[in-house]
């Protein structure tokens, strides 16, 4: 009897032993055709996955027209693929088949799941929202700058945005730029009489529908995330303007410069009364690790400022994150200095809500926009508020926003 118990114990420890060694779903590397799903409408994105040495862990990016979009390192967990994206507080969650993923989005908040959209993924399409033999030959054309208005599902108010849309035959690509920034990379279709664009990097979520109308305008639907949604119009305007970035933040009234002291991820305070900043050009960067146009920013100021601080100028970053406690916004704030390879410093500011932000500088009318970029010149007096960021999704906007700030940053050091 003890033999046979002896045996029957071996054999239930040799079964368990072989399921935990089972060997984990192999996730195929090449380009993926992703979906979420939200109100019956379907986003599409593409996903470029390539396995890393280990053969154990992945790289993952997303693909919206010229953009790829670095994530963190994905994993296999039992028989799902986990694509963390630790900045935006979000997840890719999918079973593994061999030709398909199964899952969720998941968006979180300070560690809370605050909601899911079902995901999918399909290995070996490279299509945005049609096949190209589902598409007319000939599709209505929506090339070129459009005057858009924007309006709340249930709200009267409005805002306005300019539209850029660049369509080679069926395909389409483009942003909006509104006076808070733009949209960063769209990608999608024309169909009929009917457009579609559409953008996912963790944090933008982004599907906008319209059909051209026959007065030659647009109209359509606008979603966001987990929830949100808008209705859209537009109508062709090569010169569709917005206002000036420059005049929408400014002093307060008795202010007659800017000043600061914050923490840095270490609990060091640093001012701008520091020697650091003493007798140079400063730059100020009002801005969120959560925020998607703060990080094309920062993707600009960072080799921006390896090759000119020689020159005696200065980037300080003001992080307004989800939570002002030092200890839960640290870790973000190392993440993205070291994705980004930022050498100034970034504070902690205090938290994401605009009227926080205003509060904690009331140096300034408001706090219109992360990012929101200030420059000192060498006495510490403010000469210039740029509020907004466009992106190089904005192409011309991004090119004439980079000699714009080298034109006022060469005047600076010259004085």
């Amino acid at each position: 009897m003890k033999l046979v118990s002896y045996v029957c114990t071996l054999c239930i420890v040799l079964y368990f032993l072989g399921c935990n060694s089972a060997t984990a779903p192999i996730v195929k590397s090449g380009t993926w055709r992703a979906t979420l799903t939200r109100d019956g409408h379907t986003l599409p994105f593409l996903l470029d996955i390539e396995v890393n040495s280990d053969g154990k862990t992945y790289e993952a990016y997303a693909i919206n027209s010229t953009e790829r979009f670095k994530m963190d390192t994905a994993y296999v967990q039992n028989d799902s693929l986990h694509v963390p994206m630790s900045l935006y507080d979000s997840e890719l969650i999918a079973k593994v088949w061999e030709d398909r993923l199964t899952g969720v989005w998941r968006a979180s908040r300070l560690g809370k799941v605050v909601g899911d959209l079902p995901f999918e993924a399909i290995y070996g399409e490279d299509y945005r929202f049609f096949k190209s033999d589902e598409t007319d030959t000939e599709p209505v054309s929506v090339d070129g700058n459009w005057a858009v208005t924007f309006r709340g599902e249930d709200s009267t108010e409005t805002y306005e945005a300019v539209g850029i849309f660049e369509q080679k035959g069926t395909r389409l690509s483009g942003t909006f730029l509104t006076a808070t920034g733009d949209y960063r990379y769209l990608a999608g279709n024309v169909k009929g009489d009917s457009m579609y664009l559409s953008c996912f990097d963790g944090s933008h979520v982004f599907l906008f529908v319209a059909a051209r109308q026959g007065d030659g305008t647009l109209r359509g639907e606008a979603f966001y995330g987990l929830t949100d949604r808008e209705t859209w119009t537009a109508r062709p305007d090569a010169n569709a303007a917005l206002p000036d970035a420059n005049t929408l933040t400014y002093l307060s009234p008795g202010y007659k410069t800017f000043d600061f002291k914050f923490p840095n991820a270490d609990g060091n305070m640093v001012s701008l009364h520091d020697p650091a900043f003493r007798d140079k050009v400063v730059v100020v960067q009002i801005m969120g690790s959560w925020c998607p146009n703060c990080m094309d920013e920062t993707r600009f100021l960072s080799p921006w400022y390896k090759k000119n601080r020689d020159r005696g100028v200065e980037i300080v970053g003001l992080a307004f994150e989800r939570s002002g406690d030092l200890k839960e916004s640290a870790p973000k704030l190392r993440k993205m200095a070291q994705r980004y390879d930022v050498y100034y410093p970034i504070l902690l500011a205090g938290t994401s809500d605009k009227d926080s932000a205003s509060a904690a500088l009331p140096a300034l009318n408001h706090i219109m926009s992360f990012p929101t970029t200030i420059v000192l010149d060498k006495k510490g007096q403010v000469r210039n508020i740029h509020t907004g960021f466009s992106g190089p999704g904005t192409g011309k906007y991004y090119d004439e926003f980079v000699a714009d700030f080298n034109r006022l940053i060469d005047k600076l050091v010259a004085e």
